[in-house]
């Protein structure tokens, strides 16, 4: 048996499909998967015809493009949602919170504490210890408001 003919074998492609599967779980971006798969279906191919080896890398680059592209139209028909949809716009998961005053708002300045941080803070004049509302964002400054009464 050449090398070319060992190459050609079907269990090469099932193979290539676990290494791709399992590479999706280290470097998920669902990509990766629908190469498995294209490459999975061409094991079977191969198993089933007896394919050439050119024959067979045609077919795996015939259905990895249609993989791909199904995939991809799939996803974009059926957005995955997201339980937190502000999860990387931190200033985002700011807004409502209500905060402390650390460094006195004086003339529509100061800074507030969130957490183990310091924002600047732009609204009314507010104490140092005063609690106010995040309402909106501007880049790093917060804007605010003083807490509605109860």
């Amino acid at each position: 048996m050449s090398v070319i003919e060992s190459l050609a074998d079907h269990w090469w492609w099932f193979l290539l499909a676990a290494v791709l599967g399992i590479l999706e779980i280290f470097v998920p971006g669902i990509f990766l998967v629908w190469m498995a798969i294209a490459a999975g279906i061409t094991g079977l191919l191969t198993l089933a015809t007896g394919f050439e080896l050119p024959y067979q890398l045609g077919t795996f680059a015939l259905l990895a493009f249609a993989a791909v592209y199904s995939g991809r139209r799939y996803y974009e028909a059926n957005p995955v949602e997201s339980t937190d949809p502000n999860l990387n716009e931190r200033t985002a998961r700011l807004i409502g919170k209500t905060v402390t005053v650390e460094t006195a708002i004086q003339n529509g300045q100061g800074r507030v504490r969130i957490g183990d941080s310091l924002w600047i803070a732009r609204g009314p004049d507010t104490p140092t210890g005063g609690q106010v509302v995040v309402v909106s964002a501007d880049g790093s400054s917060l804007n605010v408001e003083a807490v509605p009464a109860a």
